[in-house]
């Protein structure tokens, strides 16, 4: 079998992981607070055996005993990453809808344990409870937050705190991640540590980071770069495809003629 057809198998593979990133991609176009995937590859080059073997010619007319070192390239997936860049910020009618101007993350309880969002469209249980829209605990400086009844007047400032008819109850956590590629998404646009991985949490930058109360931030997708990424992906899988079936047409005459002459 040639090598032609391993490249064309490691790369076709390569473009299907492409693929389900920018399918992923596109079908959150609308959800708030989403952040894209991005891949990127590389040519991983292998050697062969007498590649290691370097020979001291006696002189210079010496022929050599082994043939030049010769590489082929094998495809993979070289980064692949949440790219945390800040979305748009639309506005709304709602109180308790929040953006994060900048960098940082809301902190919410579930039943799992503690994680992180971007998502701000939050709302509160018939006992005042401030949750997610998926029902979890959203946390604050001491812990989770309970709204008054009876308010007329709420009102979120841009560092956190919150206030009904101008009496504060609570304060939003707001985490600043340092190292914000450990983190891995684990579905309701929450994130979590990778296997093994150390969250390096610190505070935020007030003069960075602002709380927006009334505003949701929008995914940072673009949906016509994604589709231009989708249609270079798929030319580049068919590609790929002709080179695995051209390899195969070579292969099957090379062992058709092979088989005659014996």
């Amino acid at each position: 079998m040639q090598s032609a057809m391993y490249s064309g198998l490691f790369g076709a593979l390569t473009s299907e992981h492409r693929m389900n990133s920018i399918a992923n991609n596109l079908a959150n176009v609308n959800t708030t607070g989403y952040k894209r995937d991005r891949l990127a590859f590389q040519d991983t080059f292998q050697m062969y055996a007498h590649d290691m073997i370097f020979e001291a010619g006696a002189n210079i007319r010496d022929k050599k005993m082994f043939p030049e070192p010769t590489h082929f390239a094998r495809t993979r997936i070289s980064v692949a990453q949440t790219d945390f860049q800040q979305g748009a910020l639309k506005g709304t009618s709602s109180p308790f809808d929040v953006a994060l101007g900048g960098d940082g993350f809301f902190r919410v309880q579930t039943p799992d344990g503690e994680f992180y969002t971007r998502n701000g469209h939050f709302r509160t249980t018939a006992e005042g409870l401030l949750i997610t829209e998926q029902g979890y605990t959203v946390m604050g400086e001491g812990g989770e937050i309970t709204v008054p009844a009876g308010y007329r007047d709420l009102v979120i400032a841009e560092d956190g705190r919150m206030f009904a008819d101008g009496l504060q109850f609570g304060q939003l956590a707001v985490v600043g991640v340092a190292n914000p590629e450990v983190l891995e998404k684990m579905g309701h646009n929450l994130y979590r540590p990778r296997n093994g991985a150390e969250v390096e949490e610190a505070a935020v930058d007030p003069t960075a980071t602002r709380v927006m109360q009334g505003f949701l931030e929008a995914p940072n997708v673009d949906a016509v770069y994604e589709m231009v990424n989708m249609i270079e992906t798929q030319r580049h899988f068919e590609a790929m495809q002709k080179v695995m079936q051209s390899s195969d047409t070579i292969d099957r005459e090379a062992i058709s003629k092979v088989g005659k002459r014996v």
